[in-house]
């Protein structure tokens, strides 16, 4: 069963910031895609960042030149570093894992909370 673990949650000020990571395990074939979306409080769930296996990136505009995507395909992982941190980042964040054979996967959550 495909597991997704996150870590690297947590509160900082505006202007800080922060690492997420994502490890994915158990059945894993071939990834084509692992990313980041989050959810705000009211709010839908929107994309954040996602890297293709093939090492192609994209970025949602509001996060464009603060965060910063990568992937370690040896150990299916997938990192956000968060920089200049906002209080509109303040989301869940969610991990997310597209295998063309088996499907989309998605993360429990993890708390990034900005104060200003």
């Amino acid at each position: 069963q495909v597991q997704l673990v996150e870590s690297g949650g947590g509160l900082v000020q505006a202007g800080g910031s922060l690492r997420l990571s994502c490890a994915a395990s158990g059945g894993i074939f071939t990834i084509n895609a692992m990313g980041w979306y989050r959810q705000a409080p009211e709010k839908q769930r929107e994309l954040v960042a996602m890297m293709t296996t093939g090492g192609s990136s994209s970025y949602s505009n509001s996060v464009k030149g603060r965060f910063t995507i990568s992937r370690d395909n040896a150990k299916n992982t997938v990192y956000l570093q968060m920089n200049s941190l906002k209080p509109e980042d303040t989301a869940v964040y969610y991990c997310y894992l597209l295998m063309a054979s088996r499907g989309a996967y998605w993360g429990q959550g993890t708390q990034v909370t900005v104060s200003s």
